[in-house]
């Protein structure tokens, strides 16, 4: 088919090579603008547009989506289908609308649950042990369009967003690689989503790293790997303020939440309102490397609560 893509970060990378590796005829790319990188004055390419150029595609970075050169563009390319995967634009219907098999959308999540913009994390957040990804009709609503094709996958306990982020992407490639098929075919089914069923998933925040010892460990746990790589969780110790990568939930302990009731070799274990323990395993100090816990404290010894 003639395809226009639409993505930007790596997740849409895998679903753009896909498209490639199935021969299908990529009329051009839309991204993002380029951004500053690293706080700086150069600019960096999304990983969408890195891939693209190396394919040899055309690449197109619109900065507005409603004044009609956009539309113009997409009119002026043919399209047969429209495939989306985190282009981080919303696209006016006219768009939507304009080529004969429509448009669709790659998303990381099993709708009508986690709509929005952070559906992995969210799913890891709320302690989730199923996820995936869907392929579906693109709406004017946010996520609410008709389903084609979802691929199912289950969530590792200790597996974070980054991670899994990583599995998703591939997954969603292959599932939109058998979608396409379909609609060639003429085979492809479409099942309207349950409104009434709907979660959402919104933007991350900074303020959303902070421990709260008081609450459960498992519960905390989840926090530290659904915020990773960004904004990560965080909490202090010792009087310095550290980043928090991986953690593991514990036994029981008669200690007040936020006390240390351990530190050594095996982590840092740490008393939740549950009264379960959350052991340490990696961190980041400020300004510092992510490092195991233990590496941690041959700097920074912790003083452990009687």
């Amino acid at each position: 088919m003639r395809i226009l893509f639409m993505g930007t970060p790596d997740f849409a990378v895998a679903s753009l090579k896909r498209l490639v590796e199935d021969g299908h005829e990529i009329c051009g790319v839309f991204t993002q603008p380029d951004r500053p990188k690293n706080r700086g004055h150069k600019l960096a390419f999304s990983p969408v547009k890195e891939y693209a150029l190396a394919q040899g595609l055309s690449v197109y970075q619109p900065t507005k989506m409603r004044d009609g050169t956009a539309l113009a563009l997409v009119r002026e390319l043919h399209p047969e289908l429209i495939v989306v995967a985190a282009y981080g634009r919303i696209l006016p219907e006219d768009i939507l609308n304009t080529p004969p098999y429509g448009s669709i959308n790659v998303h990381s999540s099993l709708l009508p649950k986690y709509r929005g913009a952070a559906p992995i994390n969210w799913a890891i957040l709320n302690g989730e042990r199923e996820t995936g990804v869907t392929i579906m009709y693109m709406a004017k609503e946010l996520d609410a369009g008709d389903i084609l094709h979802v691929l199912k996958t289950d969530i590792d306990p200790q597996e974070d967003a980054q991670a899994l982020t990583a599995r998703l992407a591939e997954l969603g490639a292959q599932a939109l690689s058998e979608t396409v098929e379909q609609l060639r075919a003429g085979t492809a089914h479409r099942t309207v989503q349950d409104h009434s069923a709907y979660t959402y998933a919104p933007m991350l925040t900074k303020d959303m790293g902070v421990i709260d010892w008081t609450k459960p460990a498992g519960h905390i746990h989840n926090q530290v790997r659904g915020l990773i790589p960004w904004p990560c969780a965080s909490t202090e110790l010792g009087g310095a303020t550290v980043k928090i990568f991986r953690t593991e939930v514990l036994g029981e302990t008669g200690k007040a939440p936020g006390a240390v009731a351990a530190a050594g070799k095996a982590g840092i274990d740490v008393a939740c309102g549950d009264g379960r323990l959350l052991r340490i395993l990696e961190l980041q100090p400020q300004g510092g490397r992510r490092m195991a816990a233990a590496d941690y404290l041959r700097g920074h010894p912790l003083q452990v609560e009687a």
